[in-house]
């Protein structure tokens, strides 16, 4: 994670680089700039662009944007939208790493994982076990006995197939030493919480922030959170160090550009992404839609990016997960 420093080391860069003349990047023009979230409306990664976006634009003149969702297949189905549109800077894409780097391992899909335009990643945000107020399940002691007097009688929720969610729990399987519990994939934290609430799993694996809501207002509970220490939206939650279990593991979220996106359309929205990341105001409205912000622009989101690729090519290697 980027020091307050370095962060505000890499602000006043921004600020001081010269401007791109419009002349050579004749960008924005008279369109709108489409931002390809590749999952439902209301989840994590839906909420973040919607509020990211529109600072962002103010910070280019001329910017105007929209927000498509473009749901399916955890993510891929978005994700290869914004790798194959034309690098001209009118196509953006929200991603969630490491769902972003996983999907190409385990099928066929339409894009290189680390040949997007990494332009900025904003949240960061713990896995964690989310169940129903009312469950019998009332801790991770619990699930993991649960799991192993019941094999293959325990059902878990996740917002898809090589998600940070369904990797953290094949984490956690392997650690706990449980059988495998059935997978029941959702294409987003949004459907997936109504099932949870309505009793339909016996257990989510999803991010702290995905209901923190619903558990401030009793209707479901934490187990545990994978962060490395507890996040500021759940004190009252141990981590999984805590427990005696080493996983730490989360959703990072931010936004992409297709491959070959020009660098003066590049440098502009790392330029914006970087004051805006860097002000109080956002940060105040990131803490109230319950964001937890790690700020990594430009070459440092893509070196975090590479980071969590090969460290996902080696679990590859050695436990290739499927649904």
């Amino acid at each position: 994670m980027l020091t307050r420093r370095r962060f505000g080391a890499g602000v006043a860069a921004a600020l001081a680089a010269p401007a791109v003349p419009r002349a050579q990047v004749p960008w924005p023009g008279d369109r709108p700039v489409e931002v390809i979230v590749p999952f439902p409306p209301g989840g994590g990664v839906d909420v973040m662009t919607r509020l990211v976006m529109p600072l962002v634009a103010s910070h280019i003149p001329g910017m105007r944007h929209v927000v498509s969702n473009r749901a399916g297949a955890a993510g891929q189905i978005g994700l290869e939208a914004t790798f194959n549109a034309a690098p001209d800077g009118y196509t953006l894409g929200a991603t969630t790493i490491p769902a972003h780097n996983a999907i190409p391992l385990e099928r066929a899909a339409r894009y290189r994982a680390m040949d997007f335009a990494f332009l900025a990643n904003i949240v960061e945000d713990a896995n964690c076990f989310y169940v129903r107020a009312d469950s019998p399940i009332r801790s991770v002691q619990d699930l993991i006995e649960r799991a192993r007097a019941r094999p293959g009688g325990v059902t878990y929720g996740t917002t898809g197939v090589g998600s940070d969610d369904h990797i953290f729990m094949l984490t956690f399987e392997a650690l706990a030493g449980t059988p495998p519990m059935v997978h029941v994939p959702f294409a987003g934290a949004a459907p997936l919480i109504p099932q949870l609430a309505g009793g339909h799993m016996d257990v989510a694996a999803i991010n702290v922030n995905d209901a923190i809501g619903m558990a401030r207002e009793g209707k479901l509970r934490i187990l545990a959170q994978a962060a490395a220490e507890r996040q500021r939206e759940a004190p009252d939650v141990p981590t999984f160090r805590e427990l005696g279990l080493d996983i730490v593991h989360g959703a990072s979220r931010g936004i992409v550009g297709p491959p070959g996106l020009p660098a003066g359309i590049a440098e502009r929205l790392e330029r914006a992404f970087a004051v805006v990341l860097a002000d109080e105001g956002f940060r105040r409205d990131a803490e109230r839609n319950a964001m937890p912000l790690r700020p990594l622009v430009g070459a440092a989101y893509r070196e975090m990016a590479a980071g969590v690729d090969a460290r996902l090519k080696e679990l590859w290697q050695q436990r290739p997960w499927r649904g």
